[in-house]
């Protein structure tokens, strides 16, 4: 174990003495960027973020040494890969719904939706461009290795390209096969390679694509252009695979259940995130809390192994001298349940699925500081777009953060935050409350996540808070307008009050 904390403390030194990133930047010279994406990593996996059991030292330095925005949501998807959907979001810069008009080829409502739900056909038009085509037209250099899962193929986009991977590392029918029975022998381990997923090829996938992103950077150092660098890794996603000793960091006695855990939800039938879902099909139902606790562990181990190789990016970065004059960007696509709420993925509207980690990093940037103002992860977008001096296009709906990370602003362009699954979740979220919309089950839900930040007591029932719900619901109805959703919920909502 001491070895590895060794291990892990490789890239800590060299971080440390970064000092404030781009202090040194000359005024005339266009900045690099460093965008890094996690895939499936919730907000509460960040140990500078008060999360006590998860060791992260890498992206804490970054932290320090930049701002970290602490309510950073996704909007959702139309499909169950909540995934392709927030990327094709932000590759594009549309709001959700937009984006499903260019990356869809078939209508988006799953047969969990009410059968008098209109189909919702894509309308199939083309944006003016996507994100790495405004970079090449700033004049960056582009290059992307990683996780893509996007209609449009990356390379011809990109400049250059490392290794692409699919949506998902291939599944074992072992790992869904998995009965966490207390001493009892597992059939499926973390560590094995013969199961393939993540050691598919005989090396981990987050070490594949750390030593790709090496050998850029060392190639870069040379170039005249400035780079932007779109860096997706698999992890941690399922099958949530690392080295043995990143799980034996992790001792089970040592891993607590979340504050919201359950058995079961009531009501993840109706909201299409039932038994037959792929996500949830990684724990049996109904959840026990053994379950929850091998799946967090093995969730830990894989969040800590990506830090480390996140630290040899930025090792890399400073060796090769380009550190003064680059921004990094770090992010998920979306959170992740991991036990929350009785559920395994992130087919919810509760906030450990719709809420990410978001870290920047780079000249002017405040240092260790903290955002907690509502922002998209799809602000990256036009953030990099910023960066580079060019003008957002028209067809890019969301904001940069560079007012928020500079400090020239302390207000953020959304006063709630929406979010949509298929046809059978709505959401919107305020400062104070989240309602939550279940067509299906004709049910409204409402959390005051001041008080009840688990989201554990649900207030819709009582009347006294009908003015709230109704209020919600008048400003809900203006975010769907502005994002294009194709479901009116009024009937639904409607019936949850005929019902009380």
């Amino acid at each position: 174990m001491k070895q590895l904390l060794k291990k892990l403390a490789l890239g800590i030194p060299l971080l440390a003495s970064l000092g404030s990133f781009g202090q040194e930047v000359s005024k005339s010279a266009k900045p690099n960027i460093l965008f890094i994406l996690a895939d499936d990593q919730t907000f509460e996996t960040l140990g500078a973020l008060n999360n006590t059991e998860i060791r992260t030292p890498n992206l804490d330095k970054l932290i320090k040494q930049g701002t970290c925005f602490t309510q950073a949501y996704i909007q959702g998807s139309w499909q169950p890969a909540v995934c392709a959907a927030s990327r094709a979001s932000l590759i594009t810069g549309s709001y959700v719904w937009k984006a499903a008009q260019y990356t869809e080829k078939a209508n988006t409502f799953d047969k969990n939706a009410p059968k008098n739900m209109p189909k919702y056909k894509v309308k199939r038009t083309t944006p003016a461009g996507y994100w790495p085509t405004y970079m090449k037209a700033a004049g960056y250099e582009t290059y992307m290795a990683g996780k893509w899962h996007i209609e449009k193929k990356p390379e011809t986009l990109f400049d250059h390209l490392g290794t692409v991977r699919g949506g998902m590392p291939t599944q074992s029918e072992e790992c869904y096969d998995r009965k966490f029975i207390e001493k009892t022998p597992d059939n499926w381990k973390p560590y094995d390679k013969s199961f393939g997923g993540h050691w598919q090829g005989g090396k981990h996938w987050s070490e594949v694509l750390c030593d790709e992103t090496l050998g850029f950077l060392d190639q870069s150092k040379n170039s005249k252009n400035p780079f932007f660098m779109y860096i997706a890794f698999s992890a941690p996603h399922d099958p949530r695979q690392s080295p043995k000793e990143f799980v034996d960091m992790y001792p089970l006695d040592k891993i607590s259940i979340p504050a919201s855990y359950m058995p079961s939800y009531p009501y993840c039938e109706e909201i299409g995130a039932g038994k037959s879902l792929r996500d949830e099909r990684l724990a049996p139902f109904p959840r026990s809390e053994y379950a929850v606790k091998v799946t967090r562990q093995e969730y830990y181990a894989i969040v800590t192994h990506m830090d480390y190789q996140i630290g040899r990016i930025i090792a890399a970065l400073k060796a090769t001298g380009q550190d003064k004059n680059t921004y990094i960007i770090f992010a998920a696509d979306n959170g992740l349940a991991v036990g929350d709420h009785g559920f395994m993925g992130k087919q919810n509207m509760y906030d450990r699925s719709m809420r990410i980690p978001l870290i920047m990093v780079g000249p002017h940037i405040k240092q260790n500081s903290q955002v907690d103002e509502f922002v998209y992860l799809q602000d990256i977008m036009p953030t990099a777009i910023d960066i580079s001096k060019a003008q957002k296009p028209a067809t890019v709906d969301f904001n940069s953060l560079l007012p928020l990370a500079t400090g020239q602003t302390t207000k953020s362009a959304y006063k709630a935050i929406y979010g949509t699954y298929m046809g059978t979740q709505r959401m919107i979220r305020t400062k104070q409350y989240k309602m939550m919309i279940y067509p299906k089950a004709n049910l409204v839900r409402l959390y005051n996540m001041e008080a009840d930040p688990f989201e554990m007591n649900d207030l819709a029932g009582d009347p006294k808070y009908t003015p709230v719900i109704e209020e919600l619901f008048v400003n809900f109805k203006k975010l769907q307008t502005e994002v294009e959703d194709p479901l009116d919920v009024t009937s639904y909502y409607n019936n949850f009050f005929t019902k009380k």
